[in-house]
């Protein structure tokens, strides 16, 4: 087995692959084979088709049987009217052990399992069967043969035909037991209608040649049919086969991933506690050196790099932190902790804890928000991290000088929006995709050597989902980006605002404007 295919799981198991899928997935590839080989042979030449095509002549020869012992009833009633009884019961008891012949022979082919069959075999036995039964059948004529009467050859011609007609039917499986079906029949139609003479004699040998002529004709037709069902049918199971394989792998892919997703929640978890203890112990440390608790540093430069790696660890502290709140989001265990929240009051909030950060490069951050806004049902928590990540991303990609801007207010459906936009180079649109990935970041990031972690934007997009919401990101090159954040109608608690444009008058929005140099409203 590849080493790639090994999971921390079966290592944990200490074993490989489930031995019932892989049991089940050699079976399906087995059928795989065997589907293809029927599919890619021609028909003609394939063991598999022609167990089929025999299979096929063996149901008809039993499914028939009924009513051709029904039919030999009927003729052997119809030439007592001209030939002795005895005549005729010997006649039928002839027919009557062709049939169970012809009969057995397809019981027994039926209750054989493919790989005993022998095709050669069976076929020759089908073909002499079937040219017995003919020549029994065709035995009628030597009853009537002498009889001048019109009506019993008529009789006994149209019966011929008839039995020509199942004969082709029951038979079209195999060509070869037709044409040994249909010869005896039609040697006997000869031979009866010879003796005859005049217009009445020509016009019914031209009709029972054309029919027979029509039956073999028939036979060769349904036979294609066949051959196409078998194709059709073939077809049908290699789709099957296909779709079953498929979801055997499918499967196979769902259970490897449960596995690693697992192995990688097992990481995380140790790795988190594994890094924040002696994190914490650097953090702890380095901010007492930083403010020099036990007496001033003997050399000033400790002081700075105490500041150093305290800021170092704070980064990595926030990194850590980050993964583990994509990695729960991702894996659908983010516990939402639902109360009645303002959202106005939140992005408020956080827009005050970017204030110094948004001054220290100064930059205009004015806000419009929509007055009376009612408070909605969702993750107080989640929602200050929405807004802290995207303002920090607005702050952090705007020029020195430059300007956010952010509101908050209803959507055309009832429910409440947050956007944020600025007029920083903006975002190609072919890049898109790739910062909302998880660690992708931009040509612009990189260009610019961004701190972070590329997990922000994800993060956000995953607690906006989980609140039945949109993260939508529209940006033009050198022209801004706008994230605007959109919650559903079912997550405000009082009600919708009035839909007549008329009489409803729009709230006004405050506006307040944060720049640099001034104090924080």
């Amino acid at each position: 087995m590849p080493v790639s295919e090994v999971t921390a799981e079966m290592i944990e198991r200490g074993r490989g692959p489930d031995p019932r899928t892989a049991s089940q997935r050699r079976k399906l590839a087995f059928k795989v084979r065997e589907t293809r080989e029927k599919l890619t042979s021609s028909g003609t030449g394939s063991r598999i088709f022609d167990v089929e095509l025999l299979r096929l002549h063996a149901q008809g020869q039993a499914g028939s049987t009924p009513a051709m012992v029904m039919l030999a009833l009927a003729v052997a009633a119809g030439a007592c009217l001209w030939v002795e009884r005895a005549s005729v019961l010997f006649w039928l008891s002839l027919v009557a052990v062709g049939l169970a012949l012809s009969h057995s022979f397809a019981a027994r082919f039926l209750k054989l399992p493919e790989p005993e069959v022998d095709v050669r075999a069976w076929r020759r036995r089908f073909t002499l069967a079937e040219a017995l039964s003919g020549a029994l059948w065709a035995m009628i004529v030597v009853l009537l043969l002498d009889d001048p009467n019109p009506t019993a050859r008529t009789f006994v011609l149209f019966a011929l035909l008839l039995i020509a007609a199942m004969t082709a039917m029951t038979c079209a499986a195999i060509p070869a037991a037709v044409h040994a079906g249909l010869i005896p029949l039609m040697i006997a139609v000869a031979m009866f209608m010879a003796p005859w003479d005049g217009f009445q004699n020509l016009s019914l040998s031209i009709m029972a040649g054309g029919a027979l002529l029509y039956f073999v004709v028939l036979a060769k037709r349904l036979y294609s049919t066949s051959l196409d069902t078998l194709a059709l049918s073939m077809e049908k199971e290699a789709l099957i086969v296909e779709i079953e394989q498929s979801k055997a792998n499918s499967d196979e892919a769902r259970r490897r991933a449960e596995e690693a997703n697992l192995a990688k929640s097992k990481f995380l978890a140790t790795m988190s506690h594994e890094l924040r203890t002696p994190l914490n112990a650097i953090l702890g440390f380095s901010e007492v050196l930083k403010g020099e608790l036990f007496g001033a540093h003997a050399v000033p430069a400790y002081k700075e790099y105490s500041s150093d790696i305290h800021s170092s660890g704070q980064q990595l502290l926030m990194l850590i932190n980050e993964i583990l709140d994509l990695s729960r989001v991702e894996a659908g265990r983010y516990e939402l902790r639902e109360e009645s929240v303002s959202f106005a009051h939140v992005v408020e909030e956080c827009r005050h804890l970017l204030s110094l950060r948004a001054k220290s490069r100064d930059i205009i951050v004015s806000e419009a928000i929509e007055a009376d806004l009612p408070r909605i049902w969702a993750d107080e928590r989640a929602l200050r991290q929405i807004t802290l990540n995207l303002l920090t991303n607005a702050i952090k990609f705007t020029p020195q000088g430059g300007a956010i801007m952010i509101k908050v207010g209803w959507t055309a459906s009832g429910g409440q929006y947050l956007s944020i936009r600025d007029n920083g180079p903006g975002i190609p649109p072919e890049e898109i995709p790739t910062i909302m990935s998880s660690f992708g970041r931009g040509a612009l990031a990189q260009k610019n050597a961004e701190e972070g972690s590329g997990l922000g934007l994800p993060i956000v997009k995953g607690l906006v989902e989980l609140h039945g919401g949109t993260l939508t990101l529209k940006s033009e090159v050198r022209a801004g980006t706008e994230a605007i954040i959109v919650l559903p109608p079912e997550r405000v608690m009082n009600a919708l605002p009035q839909l007549d444009g008329e009489t409803a008058q729009p709230p006004q929005p405050r506006r307040r404007s944060l720049r640099a140099g001034r104090s924080a409203a």
